[in-house]
C-alpha cells in the first residue's frame, strides 16, 4: 500500500464511519477495487484509521468525556453490552461473512429500511433532543439494534440510527448518541486488533500509516459537524437513495 491508497482508505473510513452508510462496506468495496490484499499489514493500517475515528468523536465531544457525565456513560456502556457479547461469542461466524454480495444485499436492505422508517417517522415535542435525556431501556434498545451492524455492509451508525428514532430520540439526538455510542465499540474493536496485530506494525511503513491516521481523523471530524448540520434540515431519506443504488451497483459489478 502506497501513499494514494493510503489517502483514499483514509477518507473513506473518516467520511464513512459515522454516516449510515457503512464504513467496512466502503472499504471492503475500496480494497477489492485498488487490489490490495488483507494482509496482516492491511490489518494495522485499518486498526490505525479507526482509532483516529475515535479520536474525532472525543475531539467533537470533549465535554462529555467528563467525570460529570458518568450517568451518560452508564448507558452507552449498557447499549455497547449487546454487541459486544454478541460480536465476542460468534467472532468467526461473523468474519465469514465478509463478502462483497453480502455487503451489496445489506446495503439494499438498510436503504430500504431507512425510506419506510422515514415515511413514517415525526418528530414529535416529546422526542428526545439531548443524550443526556436518554433513559436506560432506551439505550439498551439502541444497543440491541446495533447488533445488526454485525452483518458487514449494514452499517453501525445506521442501525444504532434507526434504533434512536423508533425509541423516540429525534435525528439530531439518535446522530449524536450514535457518535458517543462508537467510542467504546471501536475502543474495544481496535484494542482488539491491536492485541492481534501489534506485531504487523513492524513491518508496515509508518510514512504510510502516518498520512493515513492524520487523514482519517480530519475528514472525520469535519464529516460528523457537517452531518450534524445538515440534520438540521434534511432527514435520512437521501442515505437510504445512495444505499439501495450504491448496492445495485455492487451486486452487478462485483457479483
Amino acid at each position: 500500500m502506497g501513499i494514494f491508497e493510503s489517502i483514499l482508505l483514509g477518507i473513506i473510513e473518516g467520511f464513512t464511519e459515522f454516516l449510515p452508510i457503512s464504513s467496512t462496506g466502503h472499504l471492503i468495496v475500496a480494497s477489492q477495487a485498488l487490489g490490495i490484499d488483507q494482509t496482516h499489514v492491511t490489518k494495522a493500517y485499518e486498526v490505525i484509521i479507526q482509532f483516529a475515528a475515535i479520536l474525532a468523536v472525543l475531539l467533537t465531544y470533549s465535554d462529555k468525556f467528563t467525570i460529570k457525565k458518568i450517568e451518560l456513560w452508564k448507558k452507552l456502556i449498557l447499549a455497547f453490552i449487546p454487541i459486544g457479547a454478541v460480536g465476542f461469542i460468534f467472532s468467526s461466524q461473523i468474519k465469514a461473512m465478509f463478502d462483497v454480495k453480502i455487503v451489496a444485499i445489506m446495503f439494499i436492505v438498510g436503504g430500504i429500511i431507512f425510506l419506510i422508517v422515514e415515511k413514517f417517522y415525526t418528530e414529535k415535542e416529546h422526542f428526545i433532543d439531548d443524550v443526556e435525556k436518554v433513559s436506560y431501556k432506551q439505550a439498551l434498545w439502541i444497543g440491541v439494534a446495533q447488533i445488526s451492524a454485525l452483518i458487514p455492509g449494514t452499517s453501525r451508525a445506521g442501525s444504532t440510527i434507526i434504533g434512536a428514532m423508533l425509541v423516540g430520540l429525534n435525528r439530531k439526538a439518535s446522530a449524536e448518541f450514535s457518535f458517543l455510542l462508537a467510542f467504546p465499540v471501536m475502543c474495544a474493536t481496535t484494542g482488539y486488533d491491536l492485541l492481534k496485530h501489534y506485531k504487523d506494525f513492524s513491518d508496515a511503513n509508518l510514512v504510510v500509516l502516518g498520512v493515513g491516521f492524520v487523514t482519517a481523523f480530519i475528514v472525520a471530524y469535519i464529516t460528523i459537524k457537517l452531518f450534524l448540520k445538515f440534520l438540521e434540515n434534511f432527514t435520512f431519506i437521501a442515505f437510504g437513495i445512495y444505499r439501495i443504488i450504491f448496492g445495485t451497483i455492487l451486486l452487478i459489478w462485483f457479483v
